[in-house]
This record gives C-alpha cells, sequence and structure tokens, in this order.
C-alpha cells in the first residue's frame, strides 16, 4: 500500500511540476507585444494599451518609412492607431496636426524654422540649437511637441557624375564644384523646378561659394530623371536630397557640404493633448526609435524602397525587428 501511494504521489509531483513549466512559458510568451512586460524588445517596455493615436506622414519614399514605423511602433505597444500615412506634402500634413486630425508625424527641425514658425533670423548650423529652438517656439506658440532628434540630415546637396568624379579623383566638394563650374561654361547642373527660387536652395550655394550658376548652366528636370541622368554622364552635377536611397543605388558620389545647405533632421512631432497622456514614455519612445537613423542607414533604408522596390511598411517593420525595438 505504502508502495503504491509513493507511486500516486510522484505522479502527482511530475504532473504539477509540467504544469508549473507550462504556465510559467505561457507568462513569458504573453509578455511584450503592449503588454508593457520585461521582454526582450526594447518597446516591451512601454505600455499604450487603451490609447488611440492617429499617425501621418507626408507623401514621399523616407516619410512613408517614418509614418510606418511610428505606426508599427505604437500598435505594437497595444495602442489602437488610425493610420493616416501618406496625407500628401508639408502643409497637409502640418494643418493636419495642428487642426487635430492626426497626433503626431516626423518632421523636419529646418521646415519647422524657416515653414512652420517663419523664423527670419539666420538659420542655426548647428542641430542641437536650432531644433531647440524650434522645439521652445512651437510648444509656446501650437502646442507642438519635438520629440528627440535624429543624427541623419537629409538636406539639399548635389551628386557628381561617374565620369566627372573619376576626372575630379574623388568626391568634390561645394566650392570645388563652384571652382569647376566656373572654369568650365559648358558644364550642366541638373535641378529641380524649385531649388532655383528657395530661400534653402541655390542661393545658399552661391552665397556660400561665390559663385552665381548662370542660366545656360541650369537644367531643370523633374525630381526623378535628376538622378538618371546625372548617372547616364548628361548632367555634370545633379541636385539631390541627401539621404535618397537612388545615391548608393545607382553608384552616384555626394558632394561634400561643410555646411552651407539648411539642416533637416527629423523629429517626432506630436500635439500637446496627447503628449501629456504619457509623457515619460513619449519622450523614450521617440528616441529609442530615432536615435539608430544615422546618415548612412537612412540612406541605406531609403535605398530599399527607392531603389530595391520593397514596401514602406516591410522595411519599417524589419527596422524595428533589427535594431531590437520589437520582436518579429
Amino acid at each position: 500500500m505504502q508502495d503504491a501511494q509513493k507511486r500516486h504521489w510522484s505522479r502527482l509531483v511530475a504532473v504539477f511540476t509540467v504544469l508549473a513549466m507550462v504556465v510559467a512559458a505561457c507568462g513569458a510568451d504573453d509578455e511584450g507585444g503592449g503588454s508593457g512586460g520585461e521582454g526582450d524588445a526594447v518597446l516591451d517596455e512601454y505600455d499604450f494599451s487603451g490609447v488611440t493615436i492617429s499617425v501621418g506622414s507626408k507623401d514621399f519614399d523616407e516619410q512613408l518609412f517614418l509614418g510606418h514605423m511610428t505606426r508599427e511602433a505604437f500598435e505594437y505597444m497595444g495602442a489602437t492607431v488610425e493610420d493616416n500615412i501618406d496625407l500628401g506634402g508639408t502643409v497637409p500634413a502640418r494643418e493636419a496636426l495642428l487642426g487635430g486630425d492626426i497626433d503626431t508625424y516626423m518632421e523636419y527641425n529646418g521646415t519647422g524654422y524657416a515653414v512652420h514658425l517663419a523664423i527670419t533670423e539666420p538659420i542655426p548650423t548647428d542641430p542641437d540649437e536650432l531644433t531647440s529652438i524650434v522645439r521652445e517656439r512651437d510648444l509656446e506658440e501650437n502646442d507642438i511637441h519635438w520629440l528627440s532628434r535624429a543624427p541623419f540630415n537629409n538636406t539639399y546637396g548635389f551628386v557628381s557624375s561617374p565620369d566627372l568624379t573619376e576626372e575630379n579623383g574623388g568626391a568634390f566638394d561645394l566650392q570645388g564644384m563652384a571652382d569647376y563650374l566656373e572654369a568650365n561654361p559648358d558644364t550642366t547642373v541638373c535641378m529641380e523646378s524649385e531649388y532655383p527660387n528657395r530661400d534653402d536652395g541655390l542661393i545658399l550655394f552661391e552665397e556660400g561659394t561665390g559663385y552665381t550658376v548662370p542660366e545656360s548652366q541650369q537644367t531643370i528636370l523633374d525630381t526623378g530623371l535628376i538622378y538618371t541622368e546625372t548617372r547616364d554622364n548628361n548632367c555634370d552635377f545633379g541636385e539631390v536630397f541627401t539621404t535618397d536611397g537612388r545615391i548608393p543605388e545607382l553608384g552616384l558620389t555626394l558632394v561634400e557640404d561643410p555646411g552651407i545647405h539648411i539642416l533637416y533632421n527629423i523629429s517626432m512631432n506630436l500635439r500637446d493633448d496627447m503628449y501629456q497622456e504619457n509623457p515619460e514614455a513619449f519622450d523614450a519612445v521617440a528616441e529609442a526609435l530615432l536615435s539608430p537613423l544615422t546618415q548612412e542607414r537612412m540612406t541605406e533604408l531609403n535605398a530599399l524602397i527607392s531603389g530595391q522596390g520593397q514596401e514602406p511598411a516591410t522595411v519599417a517593420r524589419d527596422y524595428l525587428i533589427e535594431e531590437g525595438l520589437i520582436e518579429g
């Protein structure tokens, strides 16, 4: 009888041990992904359950990536996300934010300074100073927070054609480009229609280098054509956005800029009424999302979309997983 009881209790202990292991495993599986638990991913620490947030973006590849990155992150943390990605250009995105149609989107500090706040003083050349001014003014005047700041700077720039780069023995800088243009009147500079007339465009190149580009050297093209025409050596220099993925994809070489063009780093723009629901978490999440986005990283991500045709939403999710921000 005693042996039978011992066998009975041994079986019960074994069963309870297995059950305990299953429960523990299930508990571990439930952590993260909007639970606010202590999982392995960075964003597992934050719980936005019960929060409804509307996420927007502008309409070009980099902004589509940033919008989907933000949407994916908040969904992962348990928020109910209203998808308003791909609103159009700067004006409709900003109006949607101010009007409450969206709660957040990613904006560029140079745009905030010169366009949204219309500050007329010379724009700072230090990204921290620039962002600090925009952050303080926009919060005071419009109840808009500028959270964190990505390292990358998507500003105007130029690329040189493969033949001209080889002839030069490597990359030009802007002064070297100006000197070459002056010494070679037949040289062509391909630009989109806005750049020669913008306050943050050609005038900054001319003031910074001392060379005025004559109309005889200017060729106006659609933005996409500038990249391929410069690759094909039909443009000696092409005006571009410096984090555009087509630059590495097409083997183009950026002209080095010592700081002539305005800075365009991004921050998360967030309405104050949304921010006040969880200030510390919003600050931390914005920093986690943006701090890995160096110039090289952002250009690589853009290349996957603009150069290889991958979907922005797919690239955004892969980025979050690769950076350990969410679990796959």
